[in-house]
């Protein structure tokens, strides 16, 4: 591509399409073009056409989506459905309409059988059951693949699809309810930490930067522990009164945690020193099997190392061996 190609990267703001915009510039593309949902209603069909007419793109990055974990999934099925074959349905017609050189269109693992073999091969897509947690999301990915192959067939169009696996970075959602696994665990530990430490500064800054429930840093104390309270995160009683320096808690340097989506993180596994917390997700809250998925009831052993200043992710390991 020419570095002064007009690029439009829908969902610049999110985790992968902040991802691609930066590694874009890094290699010194200087035409990107993106846009806010306030600016650009992506569900909006005729607000999409007016765009393309206006902007004329020569590639199209679509990484834009309604997304969220296991709890989001289960509760807001319509939404995940319906909006995101809004945005597909109207980002790569367009794309067709006003002749974009090539379009990239972002899909998800999770569009394979629930049973899908180990490692998942492409041929195994639309042969079995998709897991039934997110299958509206899945559904809707897989419309959009097909979109794609459909117009490259019919029109001769350059769209092409990529499934990302399980991913976490800079600008994720770390929302305590619809955000996935991996991020709601780094916030609940950051959170869990500074209740330890009676860190109130560190933990009005977390909220008025990502409030929970319409509660922010300007919240009375006793209003942000009962939120907090909600999502597993409470002050252990018999440190309540103890000077934060004192609070050394005992568990073994390594330990197991079955964590369901009903389930949480409190202060009371945390260790003063670095801890390793291996997670294993189970939608329904018996053990996982070690199939690895992030969507339902498969797993992702996921061993998280942090300190207590700084939340360092080291290692993310798939196992793919079944039982």
């Amino acid at each position: 591509m020419n570095k002064e190609a007009k690029i439009y990267i829908a969902g610049h703001r999110g985790l992968v399409g902040s991802a691609i915009w930066k590694n874009f510039q890094s290699k010194g593309y200087t035409n990107l073009i993106g846009r806010t949902f306030e600016e650009l209603d992506l569900m909006n069909q005729q607000a999409v056409a007016d765009f393309f007419e206006q902007e004329k793109p020569d590639y199209v990055v679509l990484a834009a989506a309604k997304v969220g974990g296991i709890i989001a999934n289960s509760t807001y099925r319509g939404q995940f459905i319906y909006e995101n074959l809004q945005i597909q349905n109207n980002v790569i017609h367009q794309a067709y309409v006003h002749g974009v050189k090539k379009l990239l269109f972002l899909g998800s693992t999770c569009i394979y059988p629930k049973q899908a073999p180990q490692p998942m091969p492409e041929n195994c897509l639309l042969t079995d059951t998709l897991e039934y947690t997110n299958e509206p999301y899945a559904i809707a990915k897989i419309a959009g693949l097909k979109m794609c192959e459909s117009y490259n067939l019919q029109y001769g169009t350059n769209f092409i699809s990529v499934m990302p696996t399980n991913l976490y970075g800079p600008n994720d959602n770390f929302d305590l309810e619809k955000s996935h696994v991996l991020p709601a665990m780094v916030r609940k530990i950051h959170l869990a930490k500074c209740l330890e430490d009676n860190n109130w500064e560190a933990i009005c800054e977390d909220l008025n930067r990502r409030p929970v429930e319409g509660i922010n840093g300007d919240a009375e104390k006793k209003e942000i522990l009962a939120m907090l309270s909600k999502y597993g995160l409470k002050m252990n009683d018999k440190l309540a009164d103890i000077p934060p320096q004192s609070h050394h808690l005992k568990v073994p340097q390594s330990q197991n945690l079955t964590v369901s989506p009903s389930q949480s993180l409190s202060v009371q596994s945390l260790k003063v020193s670095a801890l390793t917390i291996t997670m294993s997700l189970s939608n329904s809250g018996e053990p996982a099997s070690p199939c690895a998925s992030s969507c339902g009831r498969k797993t992702w052993p996921m061993p998280v190392f942090f300190l207590w200043k700084t939340v360092i992710l080291k290692m993310l390991r798939q196992h793919v061996k079944k039982k």
